[in-house]
C-alpha cells in the first residue's frame, strides 16, 4: 500500500454522534482533514452547525444534523441523509455519550437513570450501527469505532452504571466485529482516559488531576486530539487488518475519580 494512502479518506463519508463538542468535534475535524466528507450531528443544531462551518471554512465537506441518539427515527435520519448527502456511508463514530463522573451512588439513583445510560451508551450505538452497515457493506469500505472509557476497566465509586454501560460497548465491539467482518467492516473501541473537555472540568479539581497524574506514566492529561488521533487510525486504511479491539489512550496510567 501506497504510504501516502494510508491515513487517506478522500471519498469516504463520516457520521459522528455527539459532534458539536468536546472528543466528537475533534473526530469530525480529524476526519473532514483526512480528506471524508462528514456528517456532523448532534442534540444541539448549533453546535453541529459551528463545527461543520469550521470545517467548510477550512475547505473540508461537512453538515450538520440534529439527532437525539434515544430517537430511533433520528438515527435514521442521520444515516439517510449521508446516503443522500453524499452517496454513501463508509465511517461510523458512535461518540455520544452520558453518565459517569462519579455522580452515581447506588442508592440515589433509579431504574430510569440506569435505562437511559444503557439507551444512550450501549442501544444507540448497537442500532446506528445496524442502520449504517448495508451501506458500508454496498460500498466495500467500513469502519465503525465507538468511544468507550477507561471506566470500563477501572474500579471506581459511584461509576456502576456508567462503567458497566461501556463495559458492555467493549464487548458488543468484540463481538459485532465477528457479525460485521464478512460483509468487509471493521468494529472497533476508543477509551479515553482522562481527557481535557468540558465535561471532566465539571469534576476535575488540582487535587484530584494530581492525583491522576501520579498513575499516569505521560505526566499530562489527554487532550481531545489525543482521542481524535486514535479515531483517525481506526477510520483509515492503515487498520485495514485490525477489528473487534478496545484502544485505551490514558498515557499509559490509569486516572480514576476517587
Amino acid at each position: 500500500m501506497d504510504n501516502n494512502s494510508l491515513f487517506d479518506l478522500k471519498g469516504r463519508v463520516a457520521i459522528v454522534t455527539g459532534g458539536g463538542d468536546g472528543i466528537g468535534r475533534g473526530c469530525c475535524e480529524i476526519l473532514a482533514a483526512a480528506g471524508a466528507s462528514v456528517v456532523v450531528s448532534d442534540i444541539s443544531l448549533e453546535k453541529a452547525k459551528t463545527v461543520a462551518n469550521g470545517i467548510e471554512a477550512n475547505g473540508g465537506k461537512a453538515i450538520a444534523v440534529e439527532c437525539n441518539v434515544l430517537k430511533s427515527e433520528d438515527l435514521a435520519y442521520i444515516v439517510n441523509i449521508a446516503v443522500k448527502t453524499y452517496g454513501t456511508v463508509n465511517i461510523l463514530v458512535n461518540n455520544a455519550g452520558m453518565g459517569g463522573g462519579g455522580r452515581e451512588n447506588p442508592f440515589n439513583i433509579d431504574r430510569a437513570y440506569v435505562e437511559r445510560i444503557y439507551a444512550i451508551n450501549l442501544f444507540a450505538p448497537w442500532e446506528l450501527s445496524k442502520l449504517a452497515a448495508p451501506h458500508m457493506q454496498q460500498s466495500g469500505y467500513g469502519s465503525i469505532i465507538n468511544i468507550t472509557s477507561m471506566s470500563s476497566i477501572n474500579n471506581s465509586p459511584s461509576m456502576a452504571i456508567y462503567g458497566s454501560s461501556k463495559a458492555a460497548l467493549n464487548h458488543l465491539a468484540s463481538n459485532l466485529a465477528f457479525d460485521y467482518g464478512p460483509m468487509g467492516i471493521r468494529v472497533n473501541n476508543v477509551g479515553p482516559g482522562a481527557t481535557r473537555t468540558h465535561a471532566l472540568s465539571t469534576v476535575l479539581t488540582p487535587e484530584i488531576e494530581a492525583k491522576m497524574l501520579q498513575h499516569t506514566p505521560i505526566n499530562r492529561l489527554g487532550e481531545v486530539s489525543d482521542i481524535a488521533g486514535a479515531v483517525l487510525y481506526f477510520a483509515s486504511p492503515i487498520s485495514a487488518w485490525v477489528s473487534g479491539q478496545t484502544l485505551m489512550v490514558n498515557g499509559g496510567g490509569v486516572q480514576t475519580l476517587d
